[in-house]
């Protein structure tokens, strides 16, 4: 299993919003709107890198209220 902590830019106004639904996807562990650089600090899991990748941009990214993510993957060193 790969997971990985997403870094979200939102809209000016939408971090409650996108972080509302973001919480329903599958795969998304936690997700908390913030302050800072970044909105939304979103943990989320997958079985492998490709599916974590196509939680990120078949899921996430087309959310309304989204303007940019970095995806930050865990390593265990």
């Amino acid at each position: 299993m790969v997971q990985a902590y997403i870094l979200i830019q939102t809209e000016v106004g939408k971090a409650a919003e996108v972080a509302r639904l973001i919480r329903d996807i599958d795969g998304v562990e936690k997700a908390h709107d913030v302050t800072g650089p970044y909105d939304v600090i979103v943990q989320a899991g997958a079985d492998d890198i490709d599916a974590l990748g196509a939680l990120v941009v078949a899921r996430i990214q087309r959310l309304s209220g989204i303007a940019r993510t970095l995806t930050c993957p865990i390593v265990n060193i």
